[in-house]
């Protein structure tokens, strides 16, 4: 999965941390460090979805850490949020297309926090056909992979 754009390399691979993957890569020769995984459970099972990934995105260059990011694989009903719990903390993200974001900077740093801390995130959203999903995530191994990037791309956390 590549978080970049057509002037971003490819990813490089730092590592798969249990059910986690660190990456990084060069933006317009800036340097890009992400973590990802995909859910291990999804309902409903015969959805058609895209790809479906859960990112926590460092950007040093632009001042910009720990902003996390959730891609369906399908657009969001318009106006509606995204539901995340992390071992039963709820956090409310603002969706735009086929992504839910945390609302701001503070958001970032709560909802990375509690995924260093947790088990496992439960996301909900619902499609703008109506279909509600949910997507079950294992956090084994995201400490790890998030220290990887914090190396890769020079952050202190």
């Amino acid at each position: 999965m590549s978080a970049g754009s057509a002037a971003a390399a490819d990813p490089r691979h730092l590592g798969t941390f249990k059910d986690w993957n660190a990456f990084a890569f060069e933006e317009n020769g800036r340097k890009v460090c992400y973590i990802s995984s995909q859910p291990k459970k999804t309902e409903p099972a015969k959805a058609r979805r895209g790809d479906i990934y859960a990112l926590v995105t460092h950007r040093p260059a632009e001042k910009t850490f720990d902003v996390v990011s959730i891609i369906v694989g399908y657009p969001f009903r318009k106006g509606s949020d995204g539901d995340v719990s992390i071992d039963g903390k709820a956090f409310t993200l603002f969706t735009d297309g086929e992504t839910a974001w945390a609302r701001d900077a503070e958001s970032d740093r709560a909802v990375t926090a509690a995924l260093r801390g947790g088990r496992q995130m439960v996301v909900k959203g619902v499609s703008g056909r109506g279909t509600r999903t949910t997507d079950t995530y294992s956090l084994d191994g995201v400490s790890q992979a998030y220290d990887a990037i914090n190396e890769a791309c020079g952050v202190k956390r």
